[in-house]
């Protein structure tokens, strides 16, 4: 049974502050180690449930946030940036089932400690299907592309609540409880990990019941973006339309398609900022 783990870093518990996640300074390193904590727990726990290959994909900032020799043994760690499928690279027909670990809350939904979608500068809102939706749904669309199930999602309530809308089923393994967008109550970093591996486990043994993310085809993705001119720039990307002002859309049959075009947005607009 192969299990693909797509990581952030902004769920993790204990992590409440731009400064853990990204260089230098001690409060990444700091980061750093509760998120590999969070990702070796979802490891073992999915290797408990009946996982026998593990492929981790680091979705977070320039995504190499990890030491490799950290991380699980058993575990394929793709990392780096200007990956085609982003936050979901490696994903592909061979995979069982889906982790999203340490995700957070969208840009637009409730007070979710360091909310954003993809890009906070360039991205204030976005619709699927008409439902806000952050990361976890966005993401999902690869899931469903290739007919698989995301059965784990773990970070603060807000994430939980998010992806329920898309991912039905899934094991929702809540570390800390946002507060504001920079407050958070979370859990002892060795409880979190207890609660990984558990739900991770969990979440592999229930793999036949759940199914893959319930998402109506065909799809619209609806997306607001900071100015005008960002709307300008993503409307050149191929499947792409502007809706509005400041509103593009991306609308199809294809999961992949849809996903494929908004990470062609995410990529133009980083690099109309410099990035």
């Amino acid at each position: 049974m192969n299990v693909f783990i797509s990581f952030d870093m902004e769920g993790v518990a204990g992590i409440v502050d731009w400064s853990q996640c990204g260089p230098p300074g001690q409060p990444y390193e700091e980061g750093r180690a509760l998120l590999l904590g969070e990702v070796n727990a979802a490891i073992d726990g999915a290797l408990a449930g009946g996982a026998t290959e593990i492929v981790c994909n680091d979705s977070h900032g320039t995504m190499n946030n990890l030491n490799p020799a950290d991380l699980h043994g058993r575990a394929v760690y793709i990392a780096g940036r200007h990956k085609p499928r982003y936050m979901m690279e490696g994903l592909d027909d061979s995979f069982d089932a889906v982790f999203f670990v340490g995700y957070h809350g969208s840009i637009s939904g409730e007070p979710s400690v360091l909310s954003h979608t993809y890009n906070p500068s360039v991205i204030s809102r976005v619709r699927l299907n008409g439902v806000d939706c952050g990361e976890s749904g966005i993401n999902a669309l690869v899931a469903l592309g290739h007919g698989l199930p995301v059965v784990l999602i773990t970070g603060d309530q807000v994430t939980a609540a998010e992806g329920a809308a898309f991912l039905k089923g899934a094991e929702p393994v809540i570390v800390k409880g946002s507060v504001t967008r920079f407050a958070a109550a979370a859990v002892h970093p060795a409880a979190a990990r207890e609660m990984i591996f558990a739900g991770a486990e969990a979440a592999v043994r229930r793999l036949g019941s759940i199914p893959p993310p319930e998402i109506d085809l065909p799809a619209t993705l609806d997306i607001d973006m900071q100015t005008a001119d960002m709307a300008h720039l993503a409307s050149w990307v191929k499947g792409v339309e502007r809706s509005g002002t400041r509103s593009v859309r991306i609308a199809g049959d294809d999961p992949l398609e849809i996903y494929q075009a908004f990470t062609g947005i995410t990529y133009m607009t980083r690099v109309s900022e410099g990035r």
